[in-house]
């Protein structure tokens, strides 16, 4: 599982790294104001960068097992982690509904 976590990570940090590099070469090959072979130039290298450094890339995962299904976004947690931290009383603002 940790090897799921620590590849998500990588990923994530590919996009942040690329991301201006990225925003550049979409924006010449769209720019129909250009030549069309300088647009060819930018698309070409577009498709020269990373796979892993594209933002479609990036799955959310559980921080705590790696899980990448019934994720809740804002903690971060599968939905049976987040149970579990919830009824152990470790997520401030989290009560069990009763009714």
């Amino acid at each position: 599982m940790r090897a799921r976590i620590l590849r998500d990570i990588k990923a994530r940090r590919a996009v942040v790294n690329k991301e201006l590099e990225r925003t550049i070469w979409r924006y010449l090959s769209r720019n129909t104001t250009l030549e069309p072979q300088i647009r060819m130039q930018a698309q070409l290298a577009l498709n020269r960068t990373p796979r892993e450094a594209s933002p479609t890339a990036i799955k959310n995962r559980c921080i705590i097992t790696g899980r990448g299904r019934g994720i809740f976004n804002e903690w971060k947690m599968c939905r049976f982690q987040f149970r579990m931290h919830a009824l152990n009383g470790e997520l401030p603002g989290v009560d069990k509904a009763s009714w």
